[in-house]
């Protein structure tokens, strides 16, 4: 454990951006995991309303610096030729 006052502080923030930037992470394979149910049910509705919630959590996770602008391009990339088979 650390023994100085600012890394103590430094331990608990860590804790903290970890649990966070789990949960944002959690959050993004859920909405992708709903957009392939979607996509498998073929109902165009829930398709479109789940590939908007997968961009905007990880157009998040992308402005919080949890994955990169490529990862991002890539993946919406591939989820959008998804929805045009």
């Amino acid at each position: 454990m650390a023994n100085h006052k600012s890394a103590k502080k430094r331990s608990t923030q860590s804790l903290t951006r970890n649990a966070v930037n789990h949960q944002y992470l959690s959050k993004i394979r859920t909405s992708i995991t709903k957009f392939e149910a979607a996509i498998k049910s073929k109902n165009t509705d829930e398709v479109q309303k789940s590939f908007s919630d997968v961009n905007s959590s990880m157009a998040k996770a992308v402005k919080k610096g949890l994955i990169s602008k490529q990862l991002l391009s890539r993946k919406l990339s591939s989820l959008s030729n998804q929805i045009k088979k």
